[in-house]
């Protein structure tokens, strides 16, 4: 994908997933969006990475609008956590306001109840048993603490095995303490 057109130069044939124009490279390709809604419903693909407003510990995913704000539309986003195998969420850890984005609950309406499989924030990156709902730290972003991300999440998680040992230097006989 190349940049956005100029005024005037935009073709309103080519957009991308957010509804803006867009330009092609010479060594773009795309498909249209009939073709990528077939392979997402006929369960063709293995994999989606997502950006999150919220995600609660049992893996349930809100990140299609905000109440009270004006939205494009609520897009592809329900039919690929629907139909894709796995689900990673890519997000802040935290709101413009500071509030936690990792909850025990959705405050938001849901894209998709229990589907995220693996959240990744500025902060660290968890797992997300979508079975018995829960959370596990598997690791720290650099200059990050234990600490910043037990004040930044809204929900119990618990610590790797692995990431205890790192950050403690002692070895740990299982999954570590929740916070």
């Amino acid at each position: 994908m190349g940049p956005f057109p100029y005024e005037g130069e935009a073709d309103a044939d080519l957009i991308n997933a957010g509804k803006q124009t867009i330009t092609a490279l010479p060594t773009s390709s795309f498909f249209s969006s009939a073709d990528s809604f077939a392979m997402i419903r006929g369960g063709h693909i293995d994999l989606t990475i997502l950006g999150g407003l919220e995600v609660a510990a049992n893996g349930d995913l809100a990140n299609w609008t905000v109440p009270g704000k004006m939205v494009k539309g609520m897009g592809g986003a329900m039919d690929l956590v629907a139909g894709v195998r796995r689900v990673i969420v890519l997000m802040e850890h935290r709101d413009k306001e500071g509030r936690p984005k990792i909850l025990e609950r959705c405050t938001l309406p849901l894209t998709g109840a229990g589907v995220v499989d693996l959240i990744i924030t500025d902060l660290c990156v968890m797992q997300c048993d979508r079975r018995h709902g829960g959370l596990t730290l598997t690791e720290l972003a650099p200059d990050t603490t234990l600490d910043m991300v037990r004040a930044s999440t809204g929900a119990p998680c618990q610590i790797s095995r692995e990431l205890l040992e790192q950050t403690s230097g002692a070895p740990a006989a299982a999954c570590g303490p929740r916070f």
